[in-house]
Order: C-alpha cells, then sequence, then structure tokens
C-alpha cells in the first residue's frame, strides 16, 4: 500500500496532543474521533464518506497509518454518546469528561485561529462530526 497516493489526516496540532492521538490509533485504542462540522463548510470541504481511506500524519508530518471510516455521523455536541467518547481513546470515562476535553481543545487560540474567529465557543447546538474507523496498515 502506497501512503503517498492517499489524502492525510491530521489529528490536533503538532506536538504532544497529536502525538498521543496517534500512539492510541496505532495501539488500538483510538477508534473514533470528532470534528466541527464548521470546519469543513469553512474550507469548502465536502464531509468524508464511509470507506474513505486516509493517511494519518505524525507531528514531523509523515505518514505512518492508514485508517478507513466505517461510520461518519453529523450530530449535536450535547448528542455524542458515552461510547463514542469512549472510543477516542483519550482516558475519558463520561460524556462529561469527554467533552469538558474537547471544548478546550476548540476553544484554543489554535482553533479560535484555524476558523477566524477569536470568540469561537460550541454550545449543545454545535454540529459535530463523529466518525468511526479501522486501522488499515502501519508504515
Amino acid at each position: 500500500m502506497n501512503l503517498d497516493d492517499l489524502p492525510t489526516v491530521e489529528f490536533a496540532f503538532p506536538g504532544p496532543l497529536r502525538d498521543q492521538l496517534v500512539a492510541a490509533i496505532l495501539s488500538g485504542a483510538k477508534t473514533t474521533t470528532s470534528g466541527l462540522v464548521l470546519e469543513y463548510e469553512r474550507e469548502n470541504e465536502p464531509l468524508p464518506k464511509v470507506g474513505q481511506q486516509s493517511a494519518v500524519v505524525d507531528s514531523d508530518g509523515r505518514r505512518i497509518a492508514v485508517i478507513e471510516l466505517t461510520e461518519v455521523r453529523v450530530i449535536r455536541l450535547a448528542d455524542v454518546d458515552l461510547q463514542h467518547a469512549l472510543d477516542e481513546g483519550e482516558g475519558d470515562t463520561s460524556v462529561a469528561e469527554w467533552r469538558a476535553g474537547h471544548e478546550r481543545f476548540w476553544h484554543s487560540a489554535e482553533v479560535r485561529e484555524e476558523l477566524g474567529d477569536p470568540d469561537f465557543t460550541v454550545d449543545d447546538d454545535t454540529r459535530v462530526l463523529a466518525q468511526r474507523f479501522r486501522l488499515v496498515h502501519t508504515a
């Protein structure tokens, strides 16, 4: 499998959080992820689809694994379920813990800068792209 032929997927920003998430993917602990639908809309990008394969990028920009989407849902932030939160592989034991961590990330200066909105905040009705995937290849 040639990883250079696939679109890339980046988890968080380069640094410790990305390293933690990539390690969780490689270990099999992380099988779901969450993003803001708003990010796709702002970039005028189509939402990912089931069956899509992507190369996972590490903090150094290397393509190190391939994941395949097995489920894609657009849901309200308030509707994220416990199984999704647990399967994110970040050690959260409740939806409240998962949400607090994701709100910290989504309210960070980096995300707000990326969105071009220094006051961006999420609420119960924020649309979240909840994706489930499987690891299909490691480099």
